[in-house]
């Protein structure tokens, strides 16, 4: 089958050639292939699968339908299995937009969503440009691809998005996010940008490809802010963020805001095709007709869809995630201490990522480390962990209360990123290495981030504390495994450089406290 499948479909065929498997039954987290060899699964479909394959209440919403006799395509007609899903959706969303929401059903994929929430606010506002983000990713549609970080020719403004262990600005933390801040209010107001008002504003709370990273929830205020004084739509793209995956029923929780429109698929169906855009009634601008699709009236989704938003919000997974989630983090990070092409260690609830240094490569410009001066920032460390911490890097900044225009002040005196004390170079070579390594323990992840050396963790949302143990146990043997390789690989390493360690460096770096 995999001969055949070579030979017949795309090249631009991705998973596949990364998985070199053939699913034949699934079931929570496991996965069984054709050659009977069983695996953890913690690419989740790229997140569309919030209770992994083949839940029991999926199912047996599924089979409800098609025993009814009901019509399986209808186009955008009222159903009683539509009525039921708006409900349930509506029932979840942020406080502030339930009570004067619309919902657009869109084409099954994404990426369509974005399109549509682009259409919206440009036909709402009579404006076209739009602002979106270094790092974004948000569909393979032409509209999306724009607003994505890997465009070419666009029509979109890009913003720093801030992060600490890449920070644009060399500093990272709070200081980091309120210079990308800065700049964000810079552009729109400077009448010589280059950079008329637009229609949008497009963010991800956390970006997913983009390596993941969390905005930090004072940002986000930021931004909502900004949007809001200047009469601009902010979009949240929860495609891959929502229902329940970063610890809050949605990601843009965290922070307390409320978007104009927000972008919601994979989970929301689930596990089949579904995608919808949901926004403030006074945008609803739409003659009959403006965004249609043939396949947006997916029945079966809307009742796979139902059947999981109401077992997440349930059965409080959500909590679940943020509490486990941490967890991981914490050992993941544990472990980083002792292996140093971990360079960081980042997410939020189950939506996990390590990336991948080279630990003797020359480092970049940044800010150097609390404490010994070293510049290495700590494995892992991330200001959006705890909204209410001080930064590391400066003094501590007052954190925006929700409705404000953020800081009450900053120190004046810029924070200068010292050579040689950022981060190391990515190492996308070890990065992959570390996925054929998992893929040998039975451990499915995949990569993402600027250079493809981020390894991501998505699981379900209904792993146990169990599951979670076997699969830091298997990325930290894949990691230690492909450490070794590469070094090897790569020749004998500098007295200065301690060698990677062997497999008990995890049991001596918190297996015994591990989940579970």
């Amino acid at each position: 089958m995999l001969r055949r499948q070579s030979a017949r479909e795309s090249a631009a065929r991705t998973y596949a050639r990364a998985l070199p498997i053939v699913p034949v039954r699934a079931r929570g987290l496991t996965i069984e292939g054709a050659d009977g060899r069983r695996y953890l699964d913690c690419l989740s479909g790229a997140g569309a699968l919030a209770l992994g394959h083949n839940h029991p209440v999926v199912l047996e919403a599924i089979r409800k339908v098609l025993d009814s006799g009901a019509p399986l395509h209808v186009l955008d007609l009222a159903t009683p299995v539509k009525d039921a899903f708006v409900t349930e959706l509506f029932h979840t969303l942020p406080p502030g937009l339930a009570g004067r929401a619309r919902v657009q059903f869109c084409g099954p994929a994404g990426t369509d969503a974005v399109e549509a929430a682009l259409k919206l606010v440009r036909a709402a506002t009579g404006r076209t440009g739009v602002l979106a983000f270094t790092g974004a990713y948000h569909g393979m549609t032409a509209g999306s691809l724009e607003a994505s970080g890997g465009a070419l020719d666009v029509r979109v403004a890009r913003l720093p998005y801030p992060q600490d262990y890449r920070c644009p600005f060399g500093v990272g933390g709070e200081r980091g996010a309120e210079f990308a801040a800065r700049w964000t209010e810079s552009v729109l107001d400077d009448p010589r940008s280059g950079v008329r008002r637009p229609a949008g504003m497009i963010l991800e709370p956390v970006q997913g490809e983009g390596g993941v990273i969390p905005a930090p929830d004072t940002w986000m205020r930021r931004m909502r802010q900004i949007t809001a004084d200047r009469s601009v739509p902010l979009i949240a793209d929860e495609v891959q963020t929502g229902v329940g995956r970063t610890g809050a029923f949605w990601a843009v929780e965290h922070s307390g805001i409320t978007p104009d429109v927000m972008v919601l698929s994979k989970a929301i169906g689930g596990s089949l095709p579904l995608a919808v855009i949901v926004y403030r009634d006074d945008l609803d601008v739409w003659e009959p007709g403006a965004h249609a699709g043939t396949f947006r009236g997916n029945q079966l989704a809307m009742a796979a869809g139902t059947a999981t938003l109401a077992h997440v919000r349930e059965n409080r997974l959500a909590e679940r995630a943020a509490t486990l989630g941490a967890r991981m983090l914490d050992q993941l990070r544990r472990l980083a201490e002792t292996l140093p092409c971990m360079g960081d260690v980042r997410g939020r609830g189950l939506m996990i990522g390590v990336e991948l240094v080279d630990p003797e490569g020359e480092r970049a410009h940044g800010r150097r480390a609390d404490g010994d001066g070293s510049g290495a920032p700590g494995p892992g460390r991330d200001a959006t962990d705890d909204p209410r911490a001080a930064p590391r890097h400066g003094p501590p900044v007052p954190a925006a209360a929700p409705g404000t225009s953020g800081p009450a002040e900053i120190s004046t005196v810029a924070e200068i990123p010292a050579p040689g004390c950022g981060p190391h170079p990515a190492a996308p070579e070890l990065a992959l290495a570390v996925r054929r390594e998992c893929l040998r323990r039975g451990l499915i992840v995949e990569l993402g981030g600027r250079h493809a050396s981020v390894v991501r963790l998505l699981p379900p949302l209904t792993i146990t504390d169990e599951q979670a143990a076997a699969v830091l146990d298997r990325l930290a043997d894949a990691i230690e495994a492909a450490a070794r390789g590469h070094a090897h690989r790569t020749g004998p390493r500098g007295e200065d450089q301690p060698s990677p360690p062997t497999g008990q460096a995890w049991k001596r770096h918190g297996r015994a406290e591990r989940p579970g």
